[in-house]
């Protein structure tokens, strides 16, 4: 059994975590910048040390600064939560190195789904539905269009390290390729350090659906149904809810078995999710694979009373999973919000004190969070500050608590999406379950917009 965990992040993922670490026992090991000292992950951890300058490039991503702390503290294992370096094959590789348990897959597998157009290869090969496209690097703007041309537009240009919707691209035709190719390609090798581009056919106003999987050193594979992840805003997800509304008993059963396929096929180890595009005759296909927690974890905690941070470490520490596929029950609905710190018209950071936080309380509300009254936002960092998840015997009562708890919500000092996430989450088509990827720009923006 591990004794100490040292958590290589920060904020409401640092927090969630020691809160597990906490209900077993096991100690915990903060890391944090300079501009964290006074946040609340750092005052929670049994101990905290200070490893580098604001910029996560000089702190949260030096990875032999937190190799060093982690031998120093005489830790167990290090758990990469979501984001920073919870998907750096290198970093992973550095734990192995040095004996220390890192609390996610091994390296490779890391390295292999890294790369999208890798990963969809390997999906390819264990027979999961994969989008129509290219699986070889385009090298050049002349070779793109002549692909393009034999796919058909519109299309969707792609960076093979890509994330966050940088260096993607739906292309409508040659000319737009042409434009478009040299600019994403030297967007996404300087975000990512890989330049390598592909092309996919583009799906007109899909569903995206992510498929939750927890996965044993001993060849157990286990399935913890669906999330809906549709509602996005410049690609980046805001509201998820589980299970989705969007899709039949007869899809789940096929995307659950599909994602088991692929796990096994792939040799996966711990929690990770399969994410798929769902088009509007519940057609699905494979589009990426996310190696480690997501942020939207909670809602499938609630419909199924499983700690995925808890399933983590066991599966870390090498212990068979107690729990099958045939043993978990799906019980009711539940919604997330993700409270950023930012305009709600303009999407731009808002960073700054916050002055007063009160968040909401009441029957099936829990929240997340990573700030209090007096805690600064900086602008270093993602400006995700929190999340509120609301459960409901039905969806209809997970979007009533979710609209009263938002109103609830007293947070001053920054501009925050509040006033956003209520207009989506009282909107006539989502409580219809009518959501798809282009919900926000369809009713949100500008019909819908704040004034």
């Amino acid at each position: 059994m591990f004794k100490k965990i040292l958590i290589a992040n920060r904020g409401e993922i640092a927090r969630r975590i020691i809160r597990t670490c906490k209900k077993l026992n096991i100690r915990t090991v903060a890391v944090y910048s300079e501009a964290d000292r006074e946040s609340l992950f750092v005052r929670e951890a049994d101990e905290a040390y200070e490893i580098g300058k604001p910029p996560v490039s000089l702190s949260y991503l030096n990875i032999e600064k937190i190799i060093e702390v982690a031998k120093n503290a005489n830790v167990d294992a290090i758990h990469p939560g979501y984001g920073l370096l919870s998907e750096n094959p290198n970093f992973a590789k550095r734990c192995e190195e040095e004996g220390i348990v890192f609390i996610g897959p091994k390296h490779d597998v890391i390295a292999a789904m890294g790369s999208k157009l890798e990963a969809r290869i390997k999906m390819k090969e264990a027979g999961v539905p994969i989008i129509e496209g290219v699986d070889v690097a385009i090298e050049n703007v002349e070779e793109a269009v002549k692909i393009a041309d034999q796919i058909g537009y519109p299309l969707m240009l792609k960076a093979s390290s890509g994330g966050g919707g940088i260096g993607m691209q739906r292309i409508n035709n040659s000319d737009e390729l042409s434009k478009a190719f040299e600019g994403n390609k030297k967007r996404a090798q300087s975000y990512f350090g890989d330049g390598t581009m592909y092309i996919e056919k583009y799906i007109e106003n899909p569903h995206h659906v992510e498929v939750q999987i927890i996965a044993d050193v001993h060849g157990n594979v286990v399935p913890l149904f669906e999330r809906e992840c549709s509602i996005q805003r410049r690609n980046q997800k805001v509201i998820e809810e589980a299970p989705s509304p969007t899709i039949s008993d007869a899809t789940r059963e096929k995307m659950l078995e599909a994602a088991v396929q692929a796990a096994k096929y792939i040799g996966y180890t711990n929690a990770g999710t399969f994410e798929f595009l769902v088009d509007d005759k519940e057609n699905f296909y494979f589009l990426e694979m996310n190696t480690r927690l997501q942020v939207e974890h909670p809602v499938t905690e609630e419909i199924t009373g499983i700690d995925l941070v808890e399933q983590q470490i066991r599966v870390a520490e090498g212990l068979p999973l107690e729990i099958s596929r045939d043993s978990i029950k799906m019980k009711g609905h539940a919604i997330e919000a993700r409270i950023y710190a930012e305009d709600p018209v303009t999407f731009y950071p808002s960073p700054g004190t916050i002055t007063l936080l009160e968040l909401p309380e009441g029957e099936g509300i829990r929240n997340d969070c990573a700030v209090e009254s007096g805690s600064a936002v900086t602008p270093f960092y993602d400006p995700m500050i929190g999340k509120l998840i609301c459960f409901g015997e039905t969806r209809e009562k997970a979007c009533e608590r979710l609209v009263e708890a938002l109103k609830q919500y007293k947070l001053e000092g920054i501009k925050t999406n509040i006033p956003m996430l209520i207009k989506i989450a009282s909107h006539e088509e989502f409580r219809k379950g009518n959501i798809t990827t282009s919900f926000v720009d369809e009713y949100y923006l500008p019909e819908f917009q704040v004034k």
